[in-house]
């Protein structure tokens, strides 16, 4: 009989290394305002990001591996960009965004080389969201945006876009996972 202990050990010891360097990794987050707290959901205020998006009909993998080569200097500057959080996913995950590090706000967004990809500054627009964790799948979905879509109905908010899924992990994180679903509403401050 082999034995398996020091090769189980090292095992569990590279996968604690690794989960340790991503847990540690810091990036920077889209800002917003909570503006107001309905049950379990945040009304928040988004002021305008700078985005990169694709949508198309393949496979959500092959969207972000597209939007990834971009923000990995697949743009017509070659500039490599910061990895930020969260990426937005609606339409059936066929539509999928990357929202770029704040200091594009104020410079020139690299051109996409990618024709498929749209870079843009969105407009400032206010949100309703509920956060959920652990791995999203399509039950989960399915039940956090009925969830907020009574609490909005309940509430007199009025809804004007489908919903968005947003995840704000690596898909390496195993742990505090953090995911939410937004609807964008009409919402009088």
């Amino acid at each position: 009989m082999i034995n398996t202990i020091p090769k189980f050990n090292f095992l569990i010891a590279i996968i604690f290394l690794n989960s340790s360097m991503v847990f540690s990794q810091k990036y920077e987050t889209q800002e917003y305002q909570v503006v107001e707290q309905i049950d379990n959901a945040e009304i928040r205020f988004y002021p305008s990001a700078a985005m990169v998006k694709i949508s198309a009909d393949q496979n959500r993998n092959n969207n972000f591996g597209k939007l990834f080569r971009y923000i990995a200097g697949n743009n017509q500057e070659n500039e490599e960009i910061a990895m930020t959080t969260p990426v937005y996913m609606s339409d059936q995950n066929k539509t999928m965004e990357f929202v770029l590090p704040k200091k594009y706000l104020t410079e020139d967004l690299p051109i996409p080389n990618d024709k498929d990809l749209e870079a843009y500054i969105s407009n400032p627009r206010y949100f309703a969201a509920i956060r959920y964790s652990g791995y999203s799948n399509p039950n989960k979905i399915l039940k956090h945006r009925n969830e907020l879509k009574s609490i909005l109905e309940n509430n007199g908010l009025e809804i004007i876009s489908d919903f968005y899924v947003l995840s704000y992990d690596a898909p390496t994180k195993f742990y505090n996972r953090r995911n939410e679903i937004l609807f964008e509403i009409s919402y009088k401050d």
